[in-house]
């Protein structure tokens, strides 16, 4: 059982302390350079400042987790994959030959598995975290795709997942996914939590043409049309997927643990469009990693106030433009930890002259 309740998990989550921002500010200007010519990564710098406070920010362990989970709407065919590349998918990366396997690696990642709600029984294997809440979830289209217990305990599972493995040593937390059709249930989380149009929210995921989107969008407006659920949790169990609801729990358990959370894309950003609606001080401890060429991430990014730091036209999924992050992530702390203050180089030239 998880060691905190989903109410208990909430009620940890604190904002970091704003107080200490113009003193963290100071300290960074002071570095020897120029003020400001290390550009973003010093308002990195000050955030992860704040959310290591008082300690000097670590940044040795670094994981991703890919949680994986099949979903019903796939049944309407807004997607060119079949539901069942899920599964290859989740075997790619156990076999250490996926996309996120190897920038994971380059960026100097560790990869964890998770299957949470994979639409079949995976053969068991060394790597692989069975989190399975159900074979995929239900059709949004004609009914709620899990229900608000399922929801609850997705989020609660992966949060202690999380908790466990900052408790370990784990410094940096990143969040990804696997699950076909996934795009079109963080279009409507997008839509309702953002809130946004729903036609700026729905764009061709893995590749589908025009008539392929136009597809996608009417059934997209069936499922918005049957609820009207605004509430965050609600719209998470009316819309999303057990992968997106266990990286909700992620994003929350990390943020409970005063840990940064790197976000994925367009699908792991509508996790933490949810997490955020729930205890908006989560927004504190989320590093937004890239921009996604997916249709409805800038709207998205704009809902949650968020400018992400890198932008390479990515959209692959599995928390791969999260990993690709992570090196900023070090560099910014480097500027905390190890850089030199200009004061000290200054008196250390007038010394030697």
């Amino acid at each position: 059982m998880p060691s905190l309740s989903y109410d208990l998990l909430l009620q940890s989550i604190t904002p970091v302390d704003r107080s200490r921002e113009a003193a963290l500010r100071s300290r960074v200007d002071g570095k020897a350079k120029p003020v400001g010519s290390l550009g973003r990564l010093e308002d990195l710098a000050v955030q992860l400042g704040l959310i290591w406070q008082p300690a000097p920010p670590r940044t040795g362990r670094a994981a991703v987790f890919m949680f994986a989970g099949d979903h019903g709407i796939a049944a309407e065919n807004v997607s060119p994959f079949p539901a069942s590349v899920t599964a290859l998918m989740v075997a790619a990366c156990l076999n250490g030959t996926a996309g996120i396997n190897l920038l994971a690696q380059a960026a100097g990642a560790e990869v964890v598995v998770v299957d949470a709600g994979v639409n079949g029984d995976l053969p068991p294997h060394p790597e692989l975290i069975n989190c399975k809440i159900r074979h995929g979830s239900r059709n949004s289209v004609v009914e709620p795709a899990l229900t608000l217990a399922e929801a609850r305990q997705a989020i609660t599972v992966a949060a202690e997942m999380v908790r466990r493995a900052i408790d370990d040593g784990l410094d940096i937390v990143a969040i990804g996914e696997v699950g076909i059709s996934n795009t079109t249930a963080a279009a409507l989380l997008a839509h309702r939590l953002g809130p946004a149009p729903l036609a700026d929210c729905v764009g061709p995921g893995t590749g589908l043409d025009a008539a392929g989107v136009a597809h996608k969008l009417a059934v997209a407006g069936r499922a918005a049309a049957r609820s009207a659920a605004t509430a965050p949790l609600d719209v998470l169990a009316e819309f999303g997927g057990y992968e997106i609801a266990m990286m909700c729990g992620a994003i929350l358990g990390a943020a409970s643990k005063r840990r940064p959370v790197m976000i994925d894309g367009f699908i792991a950003g509508s996790a933490a469009l949810v997490a955020i609606r729930l205890v908006p001080a989560v927004r504190d401890y989320c590093v937004f990693s890239h921009r996604s060429a997916e249709r409805g991430h800038g709207q998205m990014l704009r809902s949650l106030d968020a400018e992400p730091y890198l932008d390479l036209g990515l959209r692959l999924g599995e928390g791969t433009g999260a990993v690709l992050a992570v090196p900023l992530v070090r560099a910014a702390a480097g500027i905390l930890n190890g850089m030199a203050d200009l004061a000290d180089v200054l008196t250390a030239s007038e010394a030697a002259s």
